[in-house]
């Protein structure tokens, strides 16, 4: 726990609750060589980053000790994962903002390894946010926002959380009797090029596009998109004009930011795991707060209300990032 500042001791306890539902915790398999690790936070541990402050600003470093970097740098939560469990694969560490989860993700199915992904709520994040007169003021009506999508949206909401999924070959997984939720079939990571904050309709478009040429599938087949829907003017407009240039307006989407608000480097996974979940159980669950849908968003079969019963195969969840980060992944409901 030394060496663990909280954005890591979500991640590992995460990591077990995954490892447990896999049926691989305890097993010989995790310090084989052949289990890594794929996993990112936007930022290390506030408080660490905090201490390191103090020193820089004042020459005084009484917090300071042996372990305040390991909780600070970018890669804690993959490292501490890995010494946790023992794991003496590949650590990958993702650090990209919004698509830190789903590049992960992403990037463990690429290598066929373990993805992992988390984020703590950092202040120093809400404050960024704030600074772009992005983040919701609805602070005596905290029920009502945030409202991706919705004519009268006024921001984010910062959250925080961890989400771990494990990544294994199929035959492996089969031959041990592993139960699958479903399969990672396509993954598709790219950037915009244009600006840091200002997200890029056109590349939003290829990215999906590509994620489905992996996939080896046409538009028609995916069943629903898991949006990124921060409830941001630019983001809502920007994703969902390219989501429905793609897809058309028949496509079924909505945004779980509108539960947990927006988990930054986390929401790629966490939003995998319910899109999954739902797919698997058959329910989407509507965007929360959506009322009137802005009419400068693309034309879309928002989900709003009660959810929506819908028997589909494949899905999409899409994550856009600050620095033009775009990322895009398929899923196959497990037969």
């Amino acid at each position: 726990m030394r060496s663990m500042g909280r954005v890591s001791q979500l991640a590992v306890r995460a990591a077990e609750l995954a490892f447990a539902d896999a049926g691989l915790l305890g097993d010989s398999l995790l310090q084989s060589g052949s289990v890594g690790v794929a996993c990112g936070s936007s930022v290390g541990s506030t408080a660490d980053i905090s201490d390191f402050a103090q020193m820089l600003l004042t020459g005084d470093s009484p917090r300071l000790n042996a372990n305040s970097y390991v909780r600070m740098m970018p890669h804690t939560t993959g490292a501490n994962i890995g010494i946790f469990f023992g794991l003496k694969g590949r650590i990958i560490s993702t650090s990209t903002a919004c698509t830190s989860g789903s590049q992960g993700v992403g990037f463990a199915y690429e290598a066929v390894k373990y993805g992992h992904q988390t984020e703590e709520l950092c202040p120093s994040e809400a404050m960024a946010f704030d600074m772009l007169y992005a983040t919701s003021r609805r602070n005596d009506d905290p029920g009502s926002t945030p409202r991706p999508y919705d004519r009268d949206r006024d921001g984010l909401v910062i959250g925080e959380g961890a989400g771990m999924l494990v990544l294994e070959e199929l035959e492996h997984a089969l031959a041990r009797g592993a139960r699958i939720c479903a399969e990672v079939i396509g993954f598709a990571t790219n950037s915009d090029g244009t600006h840091v904050t200002r997200p890029e309709e056109a590349t939003m478009r290829v990215v999906m596009e590509l994620a489905l040429q992996c996939a080896g599938l046409e538009p028609a087949a995916i069943g629903y998109v898991s949006g990124h829907g921060t409830a941001t003017e630019q983001g809502d407009i920007a994703e969902t004009r390219a989501t429905s240039a793609l897809f058309g307006p028949r496509m079924p989407l909505s945004s779980q930011k509108s539960y947990l608000g927006h988990t930054l480097g986390a929401c790629g996974a966490l939003e995998s795991i319910f899109i999954i979940e739902m797919m698997r159980n058959g329910w989407f669950a509507p965007t929360v707060n959506l009322e009137n849908v802005d009419p400068r968003c693309g034309e879309l079969d928002y989900i709003v209300g009660e959810g929506r019963r819908l028997e589909v195969e494949f899905v999409m969840n899409n994550n856009f990032a600050f620095g033009g980060v775009n990322t895009s992944l398929v899923f196959r409901r497990w037969r």
